[in-house]
């Protein structure tokens, strides 16, 4: 939580913890703990208060009269992350979505003072249109153009994606929790320039390129968005359009952070968003990045079939970088040879 703080621009004053069997339905936390988030915000003069939790609309209407004081959820904090990195024109649209999405449920919040407006003919008109009514059909229309948009968008990588597999062309997606290095182990596989920093989030837009080891450009490596716990699902169906790349791969690179003493739970989050977009049965090696933070020798490990499973490397230092286009060129000639046996036995 103090890294999304971080990764936000917001400075962490205080942090109070509590242990609840289940939210209270008006704030979510109990009334004496409310009182003792007030009691930290008096003595810190904070001015923003954020839950480490999905608030309902109005929760998070009754905390902030109780506060008085901003109030902003776990989701929230995420999207505005989101819209502070998005730079492409796709991503920016995708932040949207998901923004609007997200304040669909809240837009009681912003018009609570209004009454009905007037509607009919003359000064005597009968009662017209709530105006949360109007605000929430304005913003459903511009779901739809975001929507319609990021369809076309989606339309135009699949044709790049269709033209890519009739060259033969290898598709490779990394894929891994937030801040495991991907940015890093793509620049340096790639020599692209993406933005790669030591914070959460840091790439929100898909970038692909071809992998340099392979002369004949029969792999493309693709660097997309991190995951991490409890992602927001407006997000998730914000980038579902974008996370479909990832989905027709034909191979996932999965990074993780070596030296993370949550690096097995980590493991398990991304690939429960891998089952959520459809990515479950896509071949997967895991990349232990880090090992110059961890204390290891680069290696490769092989499952019991003698297939590569996990590979040890460092991206910042390079160490092992050299067995990732190794494996790959083992999978491609291995994967060409099951295609010759397949057409002999064919003509056979």
């Amino acid at each position: 939580m103090r890294q999304l703080a971080d990764s936000a621009g917001i400075e962490s004053r205080a942090v109070v913890e509590g242990r609840r069997t289940r939210p209270d339905p008006a704030l979510f936390a109990g009334s004496g703990k409310v009182d003792e988030i007030a009691g930290a915000i008096e003595a810190t003069a904070a001015s923003l208060v954020i839950f480490n939790h999905e608030l309902s609309g109005a929760q998070q209407r009754n905390l902030e009269q109780r506060l008085k004081c901003r109030v902003i959820d776990r989701t929230s904090l995420i999207l505005d992350i989101f819209a502070q990195r998005a730079r492409s024109h796709e991503g920016k649209l995708q932040v949207e979505l998901a923004q609007l999405e997200y304040l669909s449920t809240r837009l009681v919040r912003g018009w609570t003072h209004l009454e009905r407006q007037r509607g009919g003919l003359g000064k005597t008109g009968g009662p017209g249109e709530k105006q949360i009514e109007l605000d929430r059909r304005l913003l459903g229309k511009r779901v739809k153009v975001l929507r319609d948009k990021l369809a076309q968008l989606a339309k135009q990588r699949g044709v790049q994606r269709r033209a890519r597999q009739r060259a033969n062309v290898m598709s490779v997606s990394l894929v891994g929790y937030t801040n495991a290095g991907k940015s890093t182990l793509f620049n340096a596989l790639t020599r692209a320039h993406a933005y790669a920093a030591d914070q959460l989030f840091a790439t929100l837009d898909t970038t692909t390129r071809k992998l340099r080891h392979f002369s004949d450009g029969a792999v493309v490596l693709s660097d997309t968005v991190g995951f991490i716990r409890s992602l927001p699902h407006t997000l998730v169906d914000a980038f579902r359009a974008t996370l479909e790349e990832t989905a027709q791969s034909d191979l996932l690179l999965h990074v993780v952070d070596a030296a993370s003493p949550g690096r097995d739970a980590q493991i398990i989050e991304v690939n429960s968003v891998l089952n959520e977009i459809g990515a479950r049965d896509i071949p997967q090696i895991l990349l232990m990045n880090k090992i110059d933070v961890y204390g290891r020798a680069p290696a490769v490990e092989r499952d019991e079939y003698g297939k590569i499973s996990r590979i040890w490397l460092s991206a910042t230092t390079r160490q092992g970088l050299d067995l990732v286009p190794a494996a790959l060129d083992e999978l491609r000639t291995a994967a060409t040879s099951s295609t010759s046996t397949d057409s002999i036995h064919a003509l056979v």
